[in-house]
């Protein structure tokens, strides 16, 4: 601890390219990240893939295919009704013959010329390319406690896959029942997600009376170290916001955590001044790209870095690496 921060590339890079995709990750590689973060989902013949979410009408082109408008369906993931497609409906071959597509085309609509460029890739495949360049894998369990009701679970086929791998992993889960199992059967680092609102949904599902803020407390994080090798938070229980939206002083989780003998990683670090602190946003609010325009992110990451993470995910990797190649 105190080195010099590690770039999560997260989604790849997904300021730059569709997130999820060779493209994203290959972008990312080419910037200077440390590490490729996929998110991983199951497939209906359990081939792990990367995608954010286990619905796929916001990244792929589905809804524009005809044959299969019969997929489309609802559910309830992890307490939340959801309609759309999902990844487990689908055999891998189907899935293959989706295109990615920008999330977020309102903010990145540079990233858009790439739409229809690229299949979803597997977590194989993912793994394979950081194989080649020599940078880490920093994959997510999404979903743990819901896919293992489908007789999907994520995480053997995720170590069956690291096999052989020699760069550098961490595994992470906003769950932690799956971590705690992980941690019975592997070496590689463990991060315990943490989100600003809410439980661990494992905790919810088995009606267990605790939240996120349980775990960011002294005691809480000391638990926390019993499983796991670090914790990955919103950038803001590190400088949190006031009413207005503008940064207050840092809080004292980094000195905790690092007391409890955790790492420290922040997400996400973003570009756009729609996704900045308000003392962060540069340009005039009544222009109508104000949102998606590029605000201060490099003042933003050195306060950051001040307050002693460990590492942090960013969406614009290059721009995340020049900032912390460029301090002390």
């Amino acid at each position: 601890m105190g080195c010099v921060p590690q770039v999560i590339a997260h989604r790849g890079a997904s300021a730059l390219r569709p997130e999820h995709t060779l493209l994203s990750y290959e972008t990312a590689i080419a910037l200077g990240a440390d590490f490729i973060e996929p998110d991983l989902v199951a497939t209906r013949d359990h081939v792990l893939v990367a995608r954010h979410e286990n619905e796929i009408s916001g990244t792929t082109d589905v809804a524009d295919r005809p044959e299969f408008a019969g997929r489309k369906t609802s559910k309830t993931i992890d307490g939340w009704p959801m309609t759309g497609w999902f990844t487990e409906d689908f055999t891998l071959a189907e899935l293959r013959t989706l295109r990615a597509r920008e999330r977020i085309p309102e903010l990145r609509p540079a990233n858009t010329a790439f739409d229809g460029l690229a299949p979803i890739p597997t977590f194989t495949e993912v793994v394979e390319l950081a194989r080649r360049h020599g940078v880490g894998v920093y994959p997510e369990t999404k979903h743990p406690t819901y896919f293992a009701s489908l007789g999907l679970p994520l995480e053997e086929p995720m170590l069956e896959t690291l096999i052989g791998f020699e760069g550098p992993v961490f595994l992470q889960s906003f769950e932690t029942g799956n971590l705690r199992g992980l941690r019975t059967v592997t070496d590689f680092p463990l991060i315990q997600l943490i989100a600003p609102l809410g439980a661990p949904y494992d905790w919810s599902a088995a009606g267990i009376d605790r939240t996120w803020d349980d775990l960011v407390t002294p005691d809480g994080l000391r638990e926390v170290a019993g499983y796991a090798d670090g914790i990955g938070v919103d950038l803001h229980r590190v400088i949190p916001l006031g009413p207005d939206g503008r940064t207050g002083p840092p809080t004292s989780l980094v000195g905790d955590a690092h007391a409890a003998g955790l790492q420290v990683h922040v997400w996400t670090l973003r570009n756009e001044n729609a996704h900045l602190p308000v003392d962060h946003r540069l340009g005039d609010p009544a222009v109508p790209a104000f949102a998606r325009a590029t605000g201060d992110v490099a003042g933003w990451l050195r306060r950051l870095v001040d307050a002693g993470v460990d590492a942090v995910f960013a969406d614009d990797p290059g721009l995340a690496r020049a900032v912390i190649a460029g301090r002390p």
